[in-house]
């Protein structure tokens, strides 16, 4: 009998292979062009390989600053070889954490006049 870690790996994996074969067929049909069964399994063995060395990279980099969970700083530090991407997503963090603070400050400044 399988694990149930094995077997939500193979889920995730199934799932990871449907949305690559989805992606996949709309561009074809977009540039009218064919692929076959054989590259969408290849692409998503290396989508899939790509995502366990990021998810490794991630943990590791929470692990050394003796953090349980991994954190945007741990993404950021990620992206650090791709100065764009890094810039792309150091905007889009800064603009939550904005967004957040608007909204906490909403809910304080409203909970005052009660």
């Amino acid at each position: 009998m399988a694990s149930p870690d094995n077997d939500d790996r193979e889920r995730l994996k199934s799932a990871l292979w449907f949305a690559v074969g989805q992606i996949v067929d709309e561009e074809c049909l977009r540039r009218n062009r064919n692929a076959t069964p054989q590259f969408i399994g290849a692409l998503t063995e290396m989508v899939w390989t790509q995502i366990e060395n990021v998810a490794i990279d991630l943990e590791s980099f929470a692990n050394h600053a003796s953090r349980p969970n991994v954190t945007t700083e741990d993404v950021l530090l990620l992206a650090r070889k791709n100065p764009d991407l890094q810039q792309i997503m150091g905007e889009f963090v800064d603009e939550r954490k904005g967004i957040k603070e608007a909204k906490m400050a909403r809910s304080k400044a409203g909970g005052r006049r009660r």
